[in-house]
């Protein structure tokens, strides 16, 4: 029935990436999902026509029926003609206004999740908008201060305290209150969106060999465990400050259910070396649920018949799972 079948609301990103064909391989190969693409329906015409798929793509509007095996769409219309692999900031408003137009439609009840494409932070940028990225934007739009950015890859899932900062921003974004709030907020979704009872958390030292008892910098000691130790308090199961160049052994990752990294490159490429292609992108403590890529826009092979959806197919499947 229809109403098993979760709606998946679906913002395929970047015009001139890789979004919109995957979206159209997704639901050429997946007819199972009910999908609501927010979109510019001609791109979407056009995507399948270069992939050569007869895709039923159905305008949509509040109160239709989605079915299972087509492609809905509400209409947003680009403000420039695309030409695969060549972004265009005068687009960049388009990109952004799907987002939020997706949000407001799920927050009305009219879908389940949020499942995102890959969008170009410099394009957006450079068209006029300050945009540091979804997890930033979707937290402003929910009213929240802090949410936390989690990718996942079959059992491995890796969370992070801060995003998308420089380098040498970060030591200073490592405070008691943001390392306490990260494991709160992925030990609550863990338990919620994933089912596990009681999560293990291990969470990452800042410096190498998380500071060598205060030897080799401060914030392990002064921050993350006083951080760690709150938490133990409420029964929250975190371990650590665990030197990140041993967290990731067979080992360890065994023993837990999720790793809280201090920053963005101290655990993702250990997780997208293990398993890029099938990795997501999932948004804790939203007040709904949102998944996305792994991936950029590839405006390298865009138009090229060549992106795979799996990892659009993987997010939409977790978006669907967490929505049942």
């Amino acid at each position: 029935m229809i109403k098993d079948i979760p709606l998946i609301a679906l913002t395929p990103g970047e015009p001139a990436g890789i979004g919109p064909e995957c979206a159209i391989r997704l639901a050429h190969e997946h007819p199972e999902f009910r999908l609501l693409a927010i979109a510019d329906p001609q791109l979407l015409t056009s995507a399948a026509d270069m992939l050569g798929f007869d895709i039923p793509i159905k305008v949509w509007q509040p109160g239709d029926t989605v079915t299972a095996g087509q492609l809905s769409c509400f209409p947003h219309t680009l403000s420039q003609a695309v030409r695969p692999g060549q972004p265009d900031p005068a687009n960049a408003a388009y990109v952004v206004e799907t987002i939020k137009t997706a949000v407001r439609l799920i927050r009305a009840g009219h879908a389940g999740a949020l499942v995102t494409g890959p969008v170009h932070k410099g394009v957006i940028n450079n068209g006029g908008i300050a945009f540091s990225g979804h997890t930033e934007l979707l937290a402003n739009l929910a009213g929240l201060k802090k949410v936390v950015m989690m990718l996942t890859a079959d059992d491995l899932r890796v969370a992070l305290v801060t995003t998308h900062l420089p380098l040498r921003d970060v030591p200073d974004a490592i405070t008691f209150e943001n390392v306490r709030n990260t494991i709160q907020i992925t030990h609550n979704e863990l338990r919620t969106r994933f089912g596990i009872n009681q999560p293990v958390i291990q969470v990452l030292g800042l410096n190498p060999h998380a500071g060598e008892g205060g030897h080799l910098g401060s914030e392990d000691v002064q921050i993350i465990q006083k951080a760690i130790d709150e938490c133990k308090k409420n029964a929250i199961k975190a371990l650590g400050p665990v030197p990140a160049d041993t967290a990731f052994t067979p080992s360890r990752l065994s023993s837990c259910d999720a790793v809280i990294a201090m920053y963005h490159d101290q655990g993702l490429p250990v997780l997208k070396h293990a398993g890029f292609g099938k990795a997501i992108n999932i948004t804790l403590g939203l007040p709904f649920i949102r998944t996305s890529v792994d991936h950029g826009t590839a405006l390298d092979i865009a138009g090229k018949n060549i992106a795979s959806a799996s990892s659009l197919y993987a997010a939409t499947k977790a978006a669907q799972d967490m929505c049942r």
